[in-house]
């Protein structure tokens, strides 16, 4: 059985005093070397196997964490303990190396970071997760515990692909954009009649209560206020025919277009995709579960979209 060591790789225990061990030593250096020089953490751990350096007492498996402990080990730069192995020049090309590539697994680009700002559950309402980093095998789902999760893998190309084919589908025909709302007029209810009556009546009093009619004025200010039914989504459609009249068909998600036109992704448990526009229209879009015929994986339901003025979560 093998045995955990005592102290790191690279050392041992000499009339009661660390010291460098010369065969381990030389491994140290050697992974360092190949790490700078473009070896990943397990190609390194198979070339210590290949070349039969045992970790420990007892085994010569190796794997990525163990490389990946060897390069973060600061005991290699020396102390009054450990003798120096590594220079300080060669343990800090090694790591900026390791926090440069761990980095860039973690980080997404600005444009899908907008996508994910947007993206959400239809199901409850929450902010879909992003998991996975900048790696091929990121997916998406729902984390909310109250909720459940995807019953299909979703991915960044399934999003994409479907938010381009609404898009698409809107700069050909303009009119699924349009808001079946309309500004309407301001109309005053019988408690804000009777109120302004109130007000007319504290006025021609001889004994006014200028503070008390005040105080009534901004009442009836408020209540007003709460008739008001004003929509600005006419104005917000026109803005969308603005930008997507005469626009040629997308090839690529332009950004800069989805973040003027489209306020929120909805993401259905069953394989359906809903964009909302800054107006409040929703238009669906039927992704495929599987990205065999084409790069985006996303169509239309019967090759066009369809609009939809159903309730969603808040």
């Amino acid at each position: 059985m093998a045995k955990n060591r005592v102290i790191p790789f690279g050392y041992c225990m000499k009339n009661g005093e660390i010291t460098v061990d010369f065969t381990e030593s030389k491994a140290v250096i050697k992974i360092f070397e190949e790490y700078l020089n473009g070896s990943s953490l397990l190609q390194i751990a198979k070339l210590m196997e290949s070349e039969k350096i045992k970790y420990s007492e007892g085994t010569d498996k190796w794997n990525k964490n163990m490389i990946k402990r060897i390069i973060e080990n600061e005991k290699y730069l020396g102390n009054e303990k450990y003798p120096q192995i590594i220079s300080e020049k060669f343990f800090i090309q090694a790591n900026e190396k390791r926090m440069a590539k761990a980095n860039s697994m973690c980080v997404i680009s600005e444009d899908l970071q907008e996508i994910r700002n947007r993206t959400y559950c239809l199901e409850c309402g929450h902010r879909l997760s992003r998991i996975g980093g900048n790696c091929r095998y990121a997916k998406w789902d729902c984390r909310n515990p109250d909720c459940y999760r995807l019953e299909y893998q979703l991915t960044d190309q399934m999003i994409i692909g479907a938010v381009l084919t609404v898009l698409n589908t809107v700069i050909a025909n303009p009119s699924l954009i349009e808001s079946s709302v309309e500004i309407s007029t301001y109309s005053p209810t019988a408690n804000v009649i009777r109120k302004q009556n109130e007000i007319s009546q504290m006025i021609d009093s001889a004994q006014m209560d200028f503070d008390r009619v005040k105080s009534e004025i901004f009442r009836l200010a408020e209540m007003k206020y709460g008739c008001c039914t004003y929509d600005e989504n006419p104005q917000k459609t026109a803005e969308i025919r603005s930008l997507l009249e005469d626009h040629e068909q997308l090839n690529s998600l332009d950004i800069g277009l989805f973040k003027a036109c489209i306020s929120r992704i909805w993401i259905s448990h069953f394989c359906t995709i809903e964009v909302e526009f800054i107006n409040g229209v929703h238009i669906k879009s039927i992704t495929e579960r599987t990205g065999e015929n084409h790069e985006y994986s996303a169509q239309c339901d019967n090759n066009s979209c369809e609009s939809s003025d159903g309730d969603k979560p808040q």
